[in-house]
């Protein structure tokens, strides 16, 4: 019946819902539970947003202390005690040891703000419009972003023209052994190729929505290359991506290099809290006060959790290390899982990087069957793709090996149902 409340008085714009048709209504760690007492290990963590589990205790302890202190949680962009703490947290657990000199940012409580800013910005510094997206790419809906984004199932809607981005092929895109870079490289050089000089590119180290798509390090350091050789800002958009989802921090720590911008959000607050962030090199911060506004630039909860989950989780290398041995048991998993639909007939390949992980079965359809199949023996996972076709782990970072071996039996089950 409340499943049916639901339907009558939320917008069909809904999606989760719809492949999860449930009332979950408790989570702890990596499971969820619902209203009948079902238990359902979750391999999709708020899209990304729960790398640290559901109700970490240490993550809620430091809220609820914040929360019942009468302590500030709105204050527009002002100064305050949690700002302080979750600054000095950012600089000394995050920036510092990895030598990087940034400013930060707090524009909006969502990624599509923090990529809203980092385009605008970067248009500023340059005073040219054309921003470098690629294939394949997500960077959100609003309307700047949305102009960067690939998929036509949210372009489509925009309803009016989309501006300012001009897409080139992704590491990949063309296929194995060849450099997509040179093509850029070329009408980068070429005053007659129809490409207004970009301001900046735009750039997802794995692309999450379009398909868990990785680009390799000496791509990435090419690109990086190119936009200093072109006198192109380098955005890395490490929404998804990043708050250690690779096993890094930031995805872009593999390839070695240092973007000019770098937007976080999903895991920032650790808690599953609104929050995001632009880091920016110190010489671009040239925004003149209130040049980019919001109400809700800083939420002082998130920040709480936020400061709380750098110190818990990132004052050393133990919880990456973690993340990238968790990452290989998934990576063998979906191996095996990939082996088992080419045995019975679909190329199917498996792809990712540390916990952000994908097997292509070649079929939106095949996918949905397959996660839907195993929705009902207790798992919740997505899918990914331009056409919904990639079968993908956002798992918790925290997540224990026997859920992740619970996770790819129901997987390896609901391959044998669905295809026989």
């Amino acid at each position: 019946m409340q499943t049916e409340y639901f339907e009558q008085i939320e917008s069909n714009v809904r999606t989760y819902s719809r492949s999860f048709p449930t009332l979950f209504t408790k989570a702890r760690g990596a499971e969820l539970e619902t209203s009948d007492g079902k238990r359902y290990i979750d391999f999709l963590a708020g899209a990304g947003t729960l790398n640290y589990g559901h109700n970490h205790p240490v993550l809620k302890e430091a809220l609820i202390r914040y929360l019942s202190e009468d302590n500030i949680v709105h204050a527009l962009d002002m100064w305050t005690e949690a700002k302080f703490d979750y600054y000095k947290a950012v600089e000394e657990k995050l920036l510092k040891p990895r030598g990087l000199d940034y400013k930060i940012q707090l524009p909006g409580p969502t990624g599509t703000n923090a990529v809203e800013a980092a385009i605008r910005l970067a248009r500023k510094i340059k005073g040219r419009h054309n921003i470098v997206a690629f294939t394949n790419g997500f960077h959100g809906v609003t309307l700047g972003a949305l102009a960067t984004t690939g998929n036509a199932k949210f372009r489509d809607n925009a309803g009016v023209p989309l501006v300012g981005g001009t897409f080139m092929p992704y590491d990949g895109y063309l296929g194995e052994g060849i450099d997509t870079l040179d093509y850029l490289e070329k009408v980068l050089g070429d005053s007659s190729s129809g490409l207004d000089h970009p301001a900046a590119a735009i750039v997802e180290v794995v692309q999450g929505e379009g398909g868990t798509n990785v680009a390799s390090a000496p791509w990435l350091r090419r690109l990086a290359e190119i936009c200093q050789a072109n006198d192109m800002l380098l955005i890395i958009d490490d929404i998804q991506a990043g708050c250690g989802r690779t096993g890094k921090f930031f995805s872009f720590e593999h390839a070695g290099i240092k973007p000019d911008i770098v937007t976080n959000s999903k895991s920032l607050s650790g808690y599953g809290l609104p929050f995001a962030q632009v880091l920016m090199r110190r010489e671009l911060d040239q925004w003149g006060p209130g040049q980019y506004n919001g109400t809700f630039r800083g939420h002082s909860p998130a920040m709480i959790t936020g400061a709380k989950a750098l110190e818990h989780f990132w004052s050393d290398d133990s919880f990456e290390l973690e993340v990238q041995r968790k990452g290989e048991l998934v990576k063998q998993g979906f191996q095996e899982l990939a082996a088992r639909l080419r045995d019975k007939g679909i190329d199917a390949r498996e792809r990712g990087l540390g916990l952000m992980r994908g097997v292509d079965v070649g079929s939106g359809e095949l996918a949905d069957k397959i996660t839907g199949a195993a929705f009902e023996k207790g798992l919740v996972i997505e899918t990914s793709g331009h056409a919904g076709q990639v079968v993908k782990c956002l798992c918790p970072l925290v997540i224990e090996d026997q859920q992740i071996a619970r996770a790819l039996d129901i997987l390896k089950d609901s391959v044998d149902q669905v295809v026989r």
